[in-house]
């Protein structure tokens, strides 16, 4: 039986195109920065996202917590989404090794508004923490995908200015907010001090996010990579299908953003699937199951070879990605009609 893997867009393989680069790739010593291809691929991330320099990380949550780690600091505040990935999927690192204090903040569909914000900035008391980062994640995961507006960016940029805030945007993702806004990813990145972005996901390399930001804030995350044990050394295998990935993968994510559009359409014809189609923005579909268990449903589906993930109760989510074709989404289609958990 075929299956098609709409757990998440982390499931992409390498394409052959994509192989062949991490073969043919020039490689030295990365901890001596002596990689020419790592090197090449820092550059290019700096670049597109606007920043002076960039720095290779092994994953997204190593991207996110040298931000707080540097810039936020011991017995601190960060002020993040309540339902944002740095609070639910990243096992307290900020807290666990950056020592910082998480502070939900409430945001329609993931976002945060000054108004929100405001008043969870601790005043100067002896007796109380800094509020030192404000943190967006863009797109936002548990929210569905969905994204900031520049407006909306701008005016939390505004208050992080105001407060003297370090603003960190968790754009793991922020190439779909750029695709679906038909905007660069630097006009995105320019209202954050620190952006952190996945090659991993939608972009369909196998390892790795870019962290960007000054140089001088990427001299001192090079050594706090190194401190969590981030050092590499011939990694230009791997930063060669990084560069391939920014070099290819973009432009088609909308491609992954219109199959999911076709997936929720679906979805909202049958009885055990509840969802709203216009909340779905990007490449991430929830669904809600109103009459049986999330995980009886994502039991049904994996029998006709679509996988998905119970994300709550009676919550099922699904990711495109470049691993699905619209011949595949034809199918899965033509499959969720016939099921009936």
């Amino acid at each position: 039986m075929r299956l098609y893997d709409l757990r998440s867009d982390t499931v992409t393989k390498p394409s052959e195109g994509m192989r062949k680069a991490m073969y043919e790739a020039e490689v030295g010593d990365d901890v001596y920065r002596e990689d020419p291809t790592v090197n090449r691929l820092e550059e290019l991330a700096a670049n597109m996202i606007g920043k002076e320099a960039a720095l290779f990380v092994s994953s997204g949550s190593m991207g996110n917590l040298i931000p707080i780690f540097l810039n936020c600091g011991r017995g601190n505040e960060v002020l993040a989404h309540e339902r944002s990935h740095i609070l639910h999927s990243e096992l307290s690192s900020l807290a666990a090794i950056a020592g910082a204090m998480p502070v939900a903040v409430q945001g329609d569909k993931g976002i945060l508004k000054a108004a929100q914000l405001e008043p969870r900035v601790r005043p100067p008391d002896a007796y109380m923490p800094r509020t030192r980062m404000v943190e967006v994640e863009n797109t936002h995961n548990l929210e569905g995908g969905n994204y900031y507006q520049v407006a909306e960016l701008r005016e939390v940029s505004a208050f992080a200015k105001r407060h003297r805030l370090s603003l960190h945007m968790d754009g793991a993702r922020l190439f779909n907010a750029a695709v679906a806004l038909g905007a660069s990813a630097a006009k995105l990145a320019a209202f954050a001090d620190t952006v952190t972005f996945c090659l991993s996901k939608g972009l369909g390399a196998p390892v790795g996010s870019m962290l960007c930001g000054t140089a001088r804030f990427v001299e001192e995350a090079r050594r706090v990579r190194k401190l969590l044990g981030g050092g590499t050394r011939q990694a230009g295998i791997l930063a060669a299908a990084g560069i391939y990935a920014l070099e290819n993968n973009i432009e088609r994510l909308a491609e992954d953003h219109e199959h999911a559009r076709m997936i929720a359409e679906t979805l909202a014809q049958v009885r055990w699937a509840s969802l709203d189609v216009a909340e779905v923005k990007t490449n991430i579909i929830f669904f809600d199951a109103p009459d049986n268990p999330a995980a009886e449903i994502v039991e049904a589906l994996a029998k006709h070879g679509i996988l998905a993930r119970a994300l709550g109760e009676y919550s099922v989510r699904m990711v495109t990605s470049l691993e699905v074709s619209r011949a595949d989404v034809d199918k899965i289609c033509e499959t969720i009609r016939g099921i009936a958990p």
